[in-house]
């Protein structure tokens, strides 16, 4: 059963501007960083954000949840925030979520992050930390104005009582430490107690320092910059699973770093052309392989995936597997090349699979087998007779992202009108569900929604007419051991949670 936290509803003055916001606790998890956050302490109990549940049905296996009969209710208190008065698209869920390139979406706003107080229990959500990671930039050389919005954010694992994370904007990548601090100093014998040199003449007697308790601080403090490396704009940044070194790629390129080099990078691909005019195609997406760190993928924008080894040579220009699925003639349109660029391409936990997403569908590709997905999901192929429409309001060019359950058997993305879409691997069987205030009162039931293409539709269906294509959930994330996703709807954010008796 799942349950559903609902952030209080306001515009607190430290999110408008676009920070970069750490979802603590189970995001660290997704990432592989340790076990999350400590609990909530003194001050940070006090506000918080109670989270609430109410049922709804979704078709999956026991084995895929703890300690939940099949099929799995959905609980749901949505607790969502408004995060800023403007009607912006939520940033990054860490570390999954991100941010859409700028000239195909407004400017994102931030997403606060979040710390549960009751790890296995129903708990409240509250922000753990907020702080400014990129501050807007202007290129004099290219009379380019850079904006700080986030578009990525992934944890590196923790290795002792701070989280480090990356996190990067257009142009520049950023490593963070976010740290907590309890305890004081006092009792300096050459510093009186607001931090001022004591006159040596004055002392007289020798002081041993102490540690004295204090509020609760966190503390975010930059520790490398990784700048200057990129021309065009940075779409993906992924952490080798040798935890030293990770890669950026924009659209053309795609560069491996040294966590500890920061004045050089080293280029792995270039598919920029000699000429630019015989450019067909853009890198979208890039991920490493969780287990070998020899081993990467990159999606382009014709629907292709090449999986490149490193040890083959220092410039990857040489893909070691081609994925991609031939195109049926009878479905060739003037919007297919459009509506087949993939906007997201993931591994899954085991390293056996890859998942990519395009406009309308979820592949799932074996690793021995390239010439085809071995899993195809229709997220929504009612809107394929409204590719027109689609096309002229620009929705066409969506990112919608996708990600795996801790077992990989389920798969989660986001479609339009506050729809998010799961499937499960092992029955094949779907649900729709929809992320909104409407169906958010405690205790009621979130129920599953049906979209109808015909003119004669149900009581409890929606038409596709009627379908609001302004509200859509791009970025989503699900914890790799307990059952608590979240997704980004416009500028809110809901979490669902499996109930706790």
């Amino acid at each position: 059963m799942w349950g559903f936290t609902h952030p209080n509803q306001g515009c607190p003055s430290q999110t408008c501007s676009c920070c970069q916001q750490l979802f603590c606790g189970w995001l660290q998890q997704l990432a592989g960083a340790g076990t999350g956050c400590q609990p909530l302490t003194r001050d940070r109990q006090r506000g918080g954000i109670p989270s609430c549940y109410v049922p709804s049905p979704f078709p999956l296996h026991s084995h895929c949840f703890h300690t939940f009969p099949s099929p799995l209710p959905v609980h749901s208190h949505p607790a969502q925030q408004e995060l800023c008065c403007q009607h912006r698209l939520c940033p990054a869920l860490s570390p999954e979520l991100s941010i859409p390139r700028s000239c195909q979406h407004p400017q994102p706003l931030p997403v606060p992050p979040q710390s549960k107080n009751q790890p296995h229990r129903r708990g409240e959500y509250n922000v753990y930390s907020t702080f400014q990671s990129h501050e807007p930039e202007f290129d004099y050389l290219k009379s380019l104005e850079i904006e700080e919005k986030i578009n990525k954010i992934r944890w590196l694992p923790q290795q002792n009582a701070a989280y480090f994370l990356l996190s990067t904007n257009d142009k520049t990548v950023k490593l963070w430490k976010v740290s907590e601090r309890d305890k004081r100093p006092e009792g300096y014998n050459l510093k009186d107690e607001e931090g001022r040199l004591r006159d040596p003449s004055m002392i007289t007697v020798l002081r041993v320092p102490v540690l004295r308790p204090m509020d609760l601080m966190v503390e975010a403090t930059p520790r490398r910059v990784f700048a200057n490396a990129h021309t065009y704009h940075i779409n993906s940044i992924s952490v080798n699973s040798d935890y030293e070194t990770y890669m950026s790629a924009d659209d053309l390129r795609i560069n491996l770093w040294n966590f500890e080099i920061t004045n050089q990078s080293f280029n792995i691909v270039d598919i920029k052309p000699a000429n630019m005019e015989e450019l067909t195609e853009v890198i979208t997406a890039a991920e490493f392989h969780p287990h070998h760190c020899n081993t990467f993928v990159y999606s382009s924008s014709k629907g292709t995936i090449r999986l490149c080894d490193m040890r083959t040579a220092a410039l990857c220009d040489r893909h070691a597997k081609f994925f991609e699925e031939p195109e049926d003639p009878s479905n060739r349109s003037f919007f297919s090349e459009i509506i087949s660029s993939i906007s997201d391409v993931k591994f899954s936990h085991s390293g056996r699979y890859i998942m990519t997403r395009d406009y309308l569908t979820v592949k799932v590709w074996d690793l021995n087998m390239e010439n085809r997905p071995i899993e195809t999901y229709q997220v929504h192929d009612y809107l394929r007779s409204k590719l027109c429409s689609l096309y002229e309001n620009d929705c066409i060019f969506d990112k919608f992202e996708c990600v795996w359950n801790g077992s990989d058997s389920v798969i989660m993305t986001g479609s339009y009108n506050n729809f998010f879409r799961m499937f499960d691997r092992n029955t094949k069987r779907d649900v729709t569900l929809e992320a909104s205030r409407e169906n958010s009162k405690p205790r009621a039931v979130l129920k599953p929604r049906k979209v109808c293409v015909g003119g004669k539709r149900r009581k409890d269906e929606i038409s596709v007419d009627s379908l609001d294509f302004s509200k859509k959930i791009l970025h989503t994330a699900w914890h790799p051991s307990e059952n608590i996703i979240a997704v980004a709807a416009t500028n809110n954010l809901y979490i669902f949670q499996d109930k706790v008796n």
